[in-house]
């Protein structure tokens, strides 16, 4: 039986919360490096709209693309420990905060920053525009009062156990802060959610990833910054 397989780019965070949700539900997968903008033939037939990540179950014969999608799927297949919570506010806490950074926080932030600083390089489309770079960095010191604003309140940031919510936002924090992006020294509070978040071991093996372009800053991997 073939295994399952993730096609991933590890700059993505939509791969990075698939990739935490598999380990933290104990399911094994190979990840396969795709990198979506060169519309790879054979990555087009599994996902015509060539956005990762897609997910491959065992067997290769079931195909599961979008990254909430996958998501709930794996929270269905395995339903401990619960993505979502165990009470009926927590779990709709839970589901809007993570549609709040997978949309909002990657629509004012990540796709300004990253746009600029990264795929533009990548894709040879040009010099990165400092006044969208500019933009994104002010955007993203509002989300990490948000985030501050969450936590001064919650053990996580919807309720009192972690949940997609966390990974959904570490995910989006982790790759702006392979870009050492994130000032974490002027929001302690957040700084120290995402410390606990980063540290569990479903967060290791994407830590220790490094793209070949682009390095990140040295306490990047540190558990304690």
């Amino acid at each position: 039986m073939s295994k399952r397989l993730l096609y991933q780019y590890p700059l993505c965070p939509f791969c990075r919360k698939v990739r935490l949700v598999l380990f933290e539900k104990g399911l094994e997968y190979e990840t396969v490096l795709e990198k979506p903008w060169l519309r790879r033939a054979g990555f087009l037939a599994l996902n015509p709209a060539g956005e990762v990540p897609v997910l491959v179950e065992e067997g290769g014969d079931r195909v599961l693309s979008g990254h909430s999608a996958i998501c709930e799927f794996l929270d269905e297949i395995k339903t401990q420990p619960s993505l979502f919570g165990d009470e009926p506010y927590v779990r709709a806490e839970a589901r809007r905060l993570a549609g709040w950074f997978d949309v909002k926080f990657f629509n004012e932030v990540h796709q300004y920053i990253m746009e600029e600083i990264v795929y533009k390089r990548l894709t040879g489309r040009g010099e990165p525009d400092s006044r969208v770079i500019r933009a994104g960095r002010t955007n993203l010191l509002s989300h990490l009062k948000y985030i501050t604003w969450l936590v001064e309140r919650r053990n996580f940031l919807a309720g009192r156990s972690i949940s997609l919510a966390d990974f959904s936002a570490a995910a989006q924090l982790s790759v702006l802060d392979y870009l050492g992006e994130v000032p974490w020294e002027k929001y302690p509070e957040a700084k120290a959610w995402y410390a606990i978040v980063k540290s569990r071991p479903s967060f290791q093996p994407i830590l220790k990833e490094r793209i070949l372009e682009i390095s990140p800053p040295s306490y990047y991997a540190n558990l304690d910054f």
